[in-house]
């Protein structure tokens, strides 16, 4: 029992320390800003944090939230971001043990997790993130050769339906990162996965944002990113299970 505890322990550990290297990603990705060489300091007053004021969660929870020199409020993303990954690597491991999927699926969770917190702020995903996607794609084809179909077939199966939509609506009906977020991950996934992730996630993108609309007159514009990797989350950890259940539900 102590080397499983020993060992999650471990990889929520590591988790929130890529959670914390996410939350650079995140802020500094849509403004193209060095995410190596520039040492990061406080938003409000510019004070360069030492390696006591960079402990992923602890830190922010020591210092209740706020600057150690400034006391600027400093916002709740940073531990709900490294947190999160923690706790999905967690999910994945739970699910795949010591594997290529765990490994290929927390790298996934991850880029999904900092590209749905930019495109809900931006509106768009950087190309970074779908062509970080793509390749581990590629390392999934490379490693499951036998069923290298399933996973070509996923990589145009629900992307060549959003690149028709996205050229006969000009870009209107959905944006232009989310074609090829679908295509990636389909190469990681496989169609069947891809195909439920993306039904899971329109269902939730409509569901959720008709709420936000309702409760904080959120207007009409949609960051699908959010939503569509929630349902590639939900579908690279249960995908098949669920799948099947539906097929066998309605008779197949």
């Amino acid at each position: 029992m102590f080397p499983v505890i020993a060992l999650y322990t471990v990889i929520f550990l590591y988790g929130i320390v890529i959670g914390s290297f996410l939350n650079v990603v995140i802020y500094r990705a849509p403004k193209k800003e060095n995410m190596v060489t520039t040492r990061s300091h406080c938003m409000s007053c510019g004070y360069q944090l030492a390696w006591f004021d960079l402990i992923p969660l602890f830190s922010w929870l020591a210092l209740g939230g706020k600057c150690r020199k400034c006391k600027a409020r400093i916002s709740v993303q940073y531990p709900l971001v490294e947190g999160l990954n923690g706790l999905l690597y967690l999910a994945v491991f739970a699910r795949y043990e010591l594997s290529i999927e765990s490994l290929l699926y927390c790298l996934l969770f991850s880029a999904l997790l900092a590209l749905s917190v930019i495109d809900f702020r931006t509106f768009e995903i950087p190309e970074g993130f779908n062509f970080f996607i793509l390749t581990l794609g590629l390392v999934r084809v490379l490693a499951d050769r036998g069923n290298w179909l399933e996973y070509v077939i996923g990589l145009i199966s629900v992307s060549a339906f959003l690149a028709i939509l996205y050229y006969a609506s000009h870009g209107a009906a959905i944006g232009g990162g989310d074609v090829k977020l679908m295509a990636a991950t389909g190469l990681l996934l496989g169609w069947k996965k891809n195909l439920f992730a993306f039904v899971l996630g329109c269902i939730l993108g409509s569901v959720i944002h008709l709420i936000r609309m309702k409760i904080s007159k959120e207007g009409h514009q949609l960051a699908m990113g959010p939503y569509l990797a929630a349902g590639v989350a939900i579908a690279a950890l249960w995908g098949d299970e669920l799948v099947n259940w539906y097929l066998h539900m309605i008779g197949f």
